[in-house]
């Protein structure tokens, strides 16, 4: 055994069964990473029980409402090449492999989050039980960071879940709740909280005996039927990820189709594959937009701000989606719209929202219809800590409202406006405390779009500002602090690309072509379709700003829209709508491919540069996490500027050259190239 001096993370305990209890306390950190260190500790206390072996061993976490979060995720960025890599999995496998050997039984309590490495150290007992607690969530969700499991999690859970129900949770990275890894068999027991330890020590005084995987899950795992499956998980994967781009999907699937029947071989190829996709660029730059998140959550928690009641002026799709997506969130909420009708189809509309959020749930799905009230007169105003407007974009509609409502607000109210494009100065001096107003946009659909940009305008209260960024965080969103002006940072970054997009329709060019060009860049969506499904009227609205404020032309299919060709909500856009799809011309063909591309993304980036240049967010890197979380930019290249940085200055600089000698100064580039470092 270890002495005291040599442990930092892990603390044994030897009770009177002769059960040895494994604490695991990262000292002075609010969440338990499985680190290097404590990998090395806790496998020289698992070796020392070779000459004094227990009755049995049982690993818990000694945090509050968390077992382990993970591998930490720093010393990923420390590995230089592959060998590097494939001796940090080693370690992990040695570990894993040795508590997986001990000849007396071993249990996992969980309770909280666990996640990668500690759902691994998990898999590697011979028994799991987790608290029924809301706050327990179990996953690998590895494939968000460009890897899979590489600490045996993926044999093990085939082992646990069978193929279908394992792969499923790895390929998707999708966090389960203790309930849902029962139903699977990822867990053995689900018990309260105040149970855990009790049903741990049953379980290893007992040592029950583990029940097989019913005989057609077994069966999915044979030899024969693999292909089959693979074949299946691969197309299934392909609809949301190019192999090009995110390879390690298919690292996943073809793992275990080819070694399945081999765990110790399977084993050995799943450190081999994840140390090879730990240092490529795909996997660095999911590792950047993981820290990206990790940031803007930070933003959040300066200042402490405690709501009892939200109002949500504006029943329209966005005010509705705000008020319902803040009714999930646990927040008392009335929404008021002038028109009752309107307040019916919000109200009905948030009926969805629910079930589609809770599913089964019914007592939550009744909890969420409880606390938010369809409120036609506007009587939640003077009990509302802050007040959302999500009205049409119109300057002197808003300012009427400001001004009719703010006698009525609470002193340290909050309101905050959704506007997408108009500047806070625009709107403040009607009211008679200008500090209180902030933007608060969201971004359509608003439970889906993680981020929030919360506006700074030059007369907005620093506090209220601070407020406003720990309610974006409070409601389960990414808040970003964004100074005032025209489009703020996501809008003004995105339109330039959406309107070149719109010329080279107006150029003739086939909107198939176009949107292809973006998905093949790793685009979530083509500009087009996107602009269809935001729709055009809103389009034409933000770029009517942004071409007066910043010069950005209007191209010929914006300025006189039909009423009937809106985009998606009407049917017709630029492509026309079947059962909420697109219908697209597979035939559809032109040239110079590589141009089409080129101007889309020269277009957004050189943007992106503006945006640094003039100072927009606090630090370069916000740019980057705005527009991936705001747009859905291709996070395997790491956002806007890090694509500069990868691919080179130089050689985008010349590209972007070409393009303004051809199609004029809207390519012209940008001062904040120099900025890139």
């Amino acid at each position: 055994m270890l002495n005291n001096d040599a442990v930092n993370h892990w603390n044994v305990e030897t009770d009177a069964n002769n059960i040895a209890w494994l604490h695991f306390d990262n000292p002075g950190a609010p969440a338990n990473l499985l680190s290097q260190a404590a990998i090395k500790e806790l496998d020289n206390i698992v070796k020392g029980f070779k000459n004094n072996m227990p009755q049995a061993v049982i690993i818990l976490s000694d945090k509050k409402d968390s077992f382990i979060f993970g591998a930490d995720i720093k010393e990923f960025t420390a590995l230089d090449n592959q060998q590097q890599a494939l001796d940090f999995m080693h370690k992990g496998h040695a570990l894993m492999n040795r508590i997986e050997a001990l000849p007396c039984p071993t249990v996992c309590m969980i309770h909280g989050l666990c996640f990668g490495g500690g759902t691994e150290l998990s898999l590697a007992c011979n028994y799991i039980i987790a608290t029924d607690d809301k706050k327990t969530k179990i996953g690998l969700p590895e494939i968000k960071l460009g890897i899979h499991p590489g600490y045996g999690g993926t044999a093990r859970s085939i082992e646990r879940c069978g193929p279908i129900a394992a792969m499923n949770i790895m390929l998707t990275g999708r966090a389960l709740t203790a309930r849902a890894a029962k139903k699977i068999k990822l867990i053995d027991e689900m018990v309260p909280l105040r149970q855990l330890k009790t049903a741990a020590e049953r379980y290893a005084l007992t040592a029950p005996k583990r029940n097989k995987l019913p005989l057609l899950i077994r069966l999915t795992n044979h030899a024969l039927i693999r292909p089959l499956i693979a074949s299946k998980m691969r197309k299934t994967v392909a609809n949301k990820a190019k192999p090009e781009h995110y390879p390690a999907p298919y690292s996943l699937i073809n793992l275990w189709l080819k070694y399945a029947d081999n765990k110790r071989l399977m084993l050995e190829k799943e450190a081999e594959a994840v140390a090879e996709l730990a240092t490529t660029q795909t996997a660095r730059n999911l590792v950047r937009v993981f820290f990206l998140q990790e940031g803007l959550k930070s933003q959040g928690k300066q200042t402490p701000f405690d709501v009892q009641h939200v109002h949500v002026i504006g029943g329209g799709l966005m005010g509705g989606d705000i008020a319902s997506w803040c009714a999930i969130q646990g927040y008392s909420v009335t929404v008021q719209d002038q028109d009752p009708a309107r307040l019916a189809q919000t109200i009905k509309r948030a009926q969805y929202s629910f079930k589609k959020k809770f599913k089964r749930d019914r007592r939550a799905i009744r909890d969420a219809n409880d606390r938010l009230m369809a409120d036609h007169r506007g009587t939640g105003i003077h009990r509302a800590d802050i007040i959302i407007e999500a009205i049409f974009e119109d300057v002197a509609v808003k300012r009427a409202l400001y001004e009719s409502i703010e006698p009525l607000m609470k002193p340290d109210a909050i309101l905050a406006t959704n506007t997408s494009s108009i500047k806070l100065e625009d709107l403040s001096s009607c009211l008679k405390n200008p500090g209180r107003l902030v933007g608060l946009h969201f971004f359509n659909p608003v439970a889906l779009m993680p981020l929030v940009e919360i506006i700074r305008g030059d007369e907005s209260d620093e506090k209220v500002v601070q407020q406003a960024l720990a309610f974006g965080k409070n409601i389960g969103k990414l808040p970003l602090a964004v100074k005032s002006s025209p489009g703020f940072l996501v809008n003004r970054i995105l339109m330039p690309y959406i309107l070149e997009a719109v010329t080279m329709v107006d150029e003739g060019i086939p909107v198939e072509v176009i949107d292809t060009a973006a998905t093949d860049f790793g685009m979530p969506m083509g500009p087009i379709e996107l602009a269809d499904t935001v729709g055009l009227d809103i389009c034409q609205s933000v770029a009517k700003i942004l071409s007066e404020a910043l010069d950005m032309p209007l191209p010929d299919n914006l300025k006189t829209l039909s009423d009937k060709k809106l985009g998606k909500k009407t049917g017709e856009g630029f492509y026309k709508y079947k059962n909420n799809k697109p219908i697209k011309d597979k035939t559809a063909n032109y040239t110079n491919k590589q141009e089409v591309q080129n101007r889309l993304v020269l277009r957004l980036v050189n943007e992106a540069a503006a945006c640094l240049r003039e100072g927009l967010v606090e630090d370069k890197d916000l740019i980057d996490a705005g527009v991936i979380f705001g747009t859905g930019f291709a996070p395997f290249r790491g956002g806007p500027l890090e694509y500069i940085r990868s691919t080179g200055i130089d050689k985008l600089s010349q590209s972007l050259a070409t393009l303004e000698a051809k199609f004029g100064s809207r390519f012209k580039k940008d001062d904040g190239w120099s900025e890139i470092t």
